[in-house]
């Protein structure tokens, strides 16, 4: 091969003539460096030599980013490693992964936990249910803003638990960290902490999984013991209606003036459906025809339970405005909110102290009892998971079984309460009762 010596005009004049795909052009100072191009013009320096007995050729780069002095040096750099007997392509994709792997590593140090929680949030969403997606935005929801209500009388909004984290970065949420914070947020509200503590626990959870993530967080700092132990076992709830406090508890809450507030708290006490599940439902899950409900559930998706007459009558007499059964002309999402302080004024006109919405589905499953209804029809009427194995795979309960023994209870129930409801009487209106 001919060579001659590099210089700025023999490298910028060089072209590859229209008959050929490629041509070169050699350097006799540094051994090995050349110029190839092709028709379109664009040249590039190269370096071509021989390594266990075959060809190699390396690209090094364009004229227009190497000088020819640079070009020269890198020649003579890749000519050592080969007399050093080292492959200089091996050494060359070495060190662009390890530089990939740095550049990577500085964009994961760099990721908020801001930024995961919302890619967290927004992955997950269409897997749960309404009432825990919005868990999770409460929780990390910024404080601050003018409020009247639920400010404890700081005239501002109070930060989510989870708020304080989202501005560190992910690298920095050490176990130590989350242990602080755990410590600091048992001390004011350890129910709410405990809450946001579980997602947190389970949004690491995501991040160990995630392509993009895993290598920031390789074991959950959330799972530690002296986090658990901050926030404590959570105490057993045992807020129940009593038989004898059923006729004050249905007046006071017939009473209310909201007639859909109405319907849906005596809907809980009756189908022991969770709050949320009732709240959610909506017209199309009401099945006049075979007189079943589908209750949206968070363990199966969704189960369908008996219409019983008393709980069609409430349904009946409620407005049809819109797709939700306890719609609200002037709430913002179309239906009403949980009406928890509606029942606790409705309590305490009954004399009835500390009962809470889930205290009425707990209700439900503790007032069975007097009837001795089977356990397992309590259970998938409320949405429980079975707890036996002859439940698990060989007990299946058609919506008529369950209407059996549901109706049973209802009546019962309304029994026990003082409520005047005649089931023989046309379907949605109740005898007057002198």
């Amino acid at each position: 091969m001919a060579k001659v010596a590099f210089t700025a005009s023999r490298v910028g004049g060089f072209k590859c003539p229209a008959d050929k795909q490629q041509a070169f052009l050699w350097d006799a100072t540094a051994p090995g460096l050349g110029l190839r191009t092709t028709p379109a013009g664009k040249p590039s320096y190269v370096f071509q030599a021989l390594y266990q007995g075959k060809t190699i050729r390396i690209t090094i780069g364009s004229p227009a980013a190497w000088t020819i002095p640079n070009a020269q040096a890198k020649a003579r750099e890749l000519q050592r490693q080969i007399d050093e007997g080292r492959d200089p392509r091996l050494l060359r994709r070495n060190a662009e992964a390890e530089a990939a792997i740095q550049q990577a590593g500085a964009r994961n140090a760099a990721v908020t936990v801001n930024a995961a929680w919302n890619a967290y949030v927004t992955e997950r969403k269409e897997h749960w249910g309404t009432r825990h997606y919005e868990d999770h935005i409460r929780i990390a929801k910024e404080g601050g803003k003018p409020a009247k209500r639920g400010t404890d009388g700081r005239g501002v909004t109070i930060a989510g638990p989870v708020y304080p984290l989202l501005s560190l970065r992910l690298t920095d949420l050490t176990p130590e960290v989350v242990e602080a914070w755990a410590v600091k947020e048992a001390k004011t509200r350890p129910t709410y902490g405990r809450l946001a503590w579980r997602c947190l626990k389970a949004f690491l959870n995501w991040c160990a999984e995630h392509p993009d993530y895993k290598a920031v967080v390789p074991a959950n700092p959330a799972k530690t013991k002296k986090a658990r132990q901050a926030f404590g076992k959570p105490a057993v709830k045992t807020d129940v209606l009593l038989r004898e406090q059923l006729p004050a508890w249905f007046q006071a809450i017939r009473g209310i003036g909201n007639p859909a507030i109405s319907a849906y708290l005596q809907i809980i006490l009756l189908t022991g459906a969770r709050p949320g599940e009732v709240l959610e439902m909506r017209w199309a899950d009401v099945n006049e025809q075979w007189k079943g409900l589908t209750i949206r559930d968070k363990v199966e998706g969704e189960r369908v339970i008996p219409l019983t007459p008393y709980v069609h009558s409430l349904l009946a007499g409620l407005p049809r405005r819109k797709a939700w059964v306890f719609s609200s002309p002037t709430a913002k999402g179309g239906r009403i909110s949980l009406p928890r302080n509606a029942h606790v004024e409705a309590c305490k006109t009954a004399g009835i102290d500390d009962l809470t919405l889930h205290g009425l589905r707990r209700s439900f499953k503790s007032l069975t009892e007097w009837l001795e209804i089977p356990a397992g029809v309590v259970a998938q009427i409320m949405g429980h998971k079975p707890s036996a194995t002859a439940e698990k795979h060989y007990t299946v309960r058609p919506l008529d079984l369950l209407r059996i023994h549901h109706e049973r209870i209802e009546a019962w129930m309304l029994e026990q309460g003082g409520v005047p409801f005649d089931r023989s009487t046309e379907l949605g209106k109740l005898r007057a009762v002198a």
